[in-house]
């Protein structure tokens, strides 16, 4: 088998995932302009971020939603620990946007939940998928 070949087997495109994350990227930009609230935009917004990052990647490469969505975990909680140990302080990107925008800023051990509630629908929902990969 070529290198060719093998990427063709790990690449391919799940249209139902990327509905599902078109779906909640649009749920997600309506939180993020309509709601500024203490519940909804900072609980649901990181519920449904994990999901729409395992949705993603699960469009694009033949890898088990079950998989993908605990790399997503382990990638979300890694991104809070950066938060916890106030990583843009340390590398003085304090007044960078992009860091602020891809980082955070505040640890919030809700967020913690959050993800893990997300990725655990994602887990839950994901026979369905994977009844479905070509």
């Amino acid at each position: 088998m070529t290198q060719n070949s093998r990427d063709r087997k790990l690449l391919r495109f799940h249209r139902r995932s990327f509905i599902l994350f078109s779906i909640i990227l649009v749920i997600e930009v309506i939180i993020a302009l309509f709601f500024r609230d203490r519940w909804i935009r900072p609980l649901l917004g990181d519920v449904l971020v994990v999901m729409a990052i395992a949705y993603l990647i699960h469009a694009f490469f033949a890898i088990r939603l079950q998989k993908i969505a605990i790399g997503t975990l382990i990638f979300a909680y890694s991104i809070e620990l950066l938060q916890l140990f106030k990583i843009i302080d340390i590398f003085g990107w304090r007044d960078s946007q992009l860091a602020h925008l891809t980082i955070g800023t505040t640890f919030d051990w809700r967020d913690l939940i959050a993800y893990a509630i997300g990725v655990g629908i994602v887990i839950l929902t994901s026979r369905e998928f994977e009844r479905t990969i070509t």
